[in-house]
């Protein structure tokens, strides 16, 4: 199975870096819709695609506005979009205000419910999560694979239960330890806390994304601090593919 990392920056665009957006081509499957899901179009393998959005911070939701041509012009059959309720409604009355994008894509605003059932018997759960506002994380299982998908939280002691076990584990590094003061205060991740979480829950593979855009070099994060305490873990780039 192939998962397409669109985009692993966070807060707003850099000239390396989009914000969040996940995607399983063969599957029409999609984690949140950053500046980078202007890509989507270019790896569409399905008429219906299942949109599942962590939040409702604007780098998750504003490509949501990016798409209004692929549907327009037929090359897809549906779209559903998933999240709390709260957290639809506010994209709607915001992002999809008239005087702000006056025409609204024809998505199905779908509430979050506890399981969702996507392609090849999957079974798709959710996890309240630490962060201002609010988030949610998910977890997918097949028979025989599973992934998780965890970004802004500044706690990820708090679902280590959750992702137990997942052989693909996608999660938040937004800041290197040493500005482990500034995750404290924005509500997200650093770096030695998430490899131990990858650790003790026995994950398969652990990928850092959702990084801090104003940092553009080869190592935002001290891969090596992270390896040294989970050896298999990588960091996401745009465009990177997955097999797992």
């Amino acid at each position: 199975m192939r998962i397409v990392l669109l985009g692993t920056g966070g807060y707003h665009p850099n000239e390396r870096r989009h914000t969040a957006c996940l995607m399983l081509p063969e599957l029409g499957l999609i984690f949140d819709a950053g500046t980078s899901f202007f890509r989507v179009q270019q790896f569409l393998q399905t008429r219906d695609l299942q949109i599942f959005l962590t939040h409702a911070h604007l780098d998750h939701i504003v490509g949501l506005s990016f798409f209004l041509v692929p549907m327009l012009t037929d090359q897809v059959d549906s779209v559903k979009l998933y999240g709390e309720a709260s957290k639809l409604a506010a994209i709607q009355t915001h992002l999809f205000s008239e005087e702000i994008f006056p025409l609204l894509p024809d998505y199905e605003f779908t509430p979050l419910p506890e399981t969702v059932s996507v392609r090849e018997q999957g079974i798709l759960q959710h996890i309240s999560m630490e962060h201002p506002g609010g988030s949610v994380g998910y977890r997918i299982d097949w028979p025989g694979h599973s992934l998780a998908y965890i970004t802004d939280t500044a706690n990820p002691r708090q679902h280590l239960e959750f992702v137990k076990g997942v052989d693909l584990l996608i999660h938040e590094c937004y800041f290197p330890d040493d500005m482990a003061e500034w995750a404290d205060k924005t509500g997200h991740s650093h770096t030695t806390p998430v490899a131990e979480l990858a650790r003790d829950a026995q994950v398969g593979k652990l990928v850092l994304t959702h990084i801090d855009p104003q940092q553009t070099g080869d190592d935002p994060i001290g891969i090596k601090v992270a390896q040294q305490i989970f050896p298999n873990t990588i960091l996401g780039e745009d465009l990177m593919e997955l097999e797992f």
